[in-house]
């Protein structure tokens, strides 16, 4: 009989009851994990699916492969791992001769993974290469924009990406700052914007830097154009009445999460609002306070024969 391993103690899924009772896995039905992570979702679904319902399940950073493999095992038979981003559904579905599923999960946050372990500049509460590759196969690095960007570049990218209000003083210090050395570390990085923003607009919530980092990992990862590339590319694979689960955690991605939903004619809306964690989630996980789950299913009465 088949069973799974014991959960992994380094990673919390976010919403793991909220997106089982939406996606409403089933044995027989196919569903995509577009970002496997540590593979807590994926391990969700692959138990409340028994015997066989089946997940293809995406990821584009390699050590998270890895250790979710590990968390997995005993779910071999019933999971197939493609190391793409989501924003490739279909091709990473045809590689797998598959062209409907029964049900999309997305998940645009972080694992603990790739914060908790000190390699490539995810987090400012350790000094760490600024790299914040998903994907290591790609050329772009933080450092990397940060050497090459204009000054007008630099500001867009944090006002834009990370809705920062002091962008323009800050993109000003580090391009100062560059001229005397390289920028190539988390700890150099966090003391430039500290002095570039006056003290009197230092937040009182949430550490002075965490947009400049979210907005230069938005921006090193093509996030939101890959997430606008899944919301229009998952509904033509979703079976009539499949849901598409989508989990964001800042409100740019929500912005367009909701947009999305909005405006596609093959979908009902099944979320009004955002669903966000309860109290007692967050006292476990404090990282899921800004999580917001939204859901859509592909309308039942989607003529097969219209589509391209």
């Amino acid at each position: 009989m088949e069973t799974a391993p014991g959960p992994e103690q380094i990673h919390l899924s976010v919403l793991l009851d909220e997106v089982v009772q939406y996606l409403r896995p089933i044995s027989g039905g196919v569903y995509v994990d577009g970002t496997l992570g540590l593979g807590g979702h994926t391990e969700a679904i692959l138990s409340q699916s028994v015997p066989d319902g089946r997940v293809i399940a995406f990821e584009w950073d390699e050590s998270a492969i890895d250790q979710s493999r590990k968390r997995l095992a005993g779910f071999d038979s019933r999971l197939t791992i493609v190391r793409r981003n989501f924003a490739d559904l279909s091709l990473g579905l045809a590689e797998v001769g598959v062209d409907e599923v029964d049900g999309i999960l997305i998940d645009i946050g972080l694992s603990s993974l790739q914060l908790d372990r000190g390699e490539r500049g995810f987090s400012f509460q350790r000094d760490e290469p600024l790299d914040m590759r998903m994907d290591i196969r790609r050329e772009i690095t933080a450092a990397s924009l940060l050497a090459s960007c204009s000054e007008e570049e630099l500001a867009d990218i944090f006002f834009y990406y990370g809705e920062e209000r002091q962008a323009r003083p800050i993109a000003a210090e580090i391009v100062r700052a560059r001229g005397l050395e390289e920028i190539g570390t988390s700890k150099q990085l966090v003391a430039l914007v500290a002095r570039a923003v006056p003290k009197r607009f230092h937040p009182k919530r949430i550490h002075v830097a965490t947009k400049v980092f979210q907005a230069l990992r938005i921006a090193v990862n093509t996030e939101l154009e890959n997430l606008a590339g899944i919301l229009d590319t998952a509904v033509p694979h979703l079976k009539p009445g499949a849901r598409l689960c989508v989990i964001s955690f800042h409100s740019l991605e929500d912005r367009m999460v909701k947009r999305k939903f909005r405006d596609n004619t093959e979908l009902e809306i099944l979320t009004a609002r955002p669903i966000r964690p309860g109290p007692a989630e967050i006292a476990r996980n404090p990282r899921a306070r800004s999580a917001r789950l939204r859901v859509a299913c592909r309308k039942e009465n989607i003529a097969r024969g219209n589509e391209k």
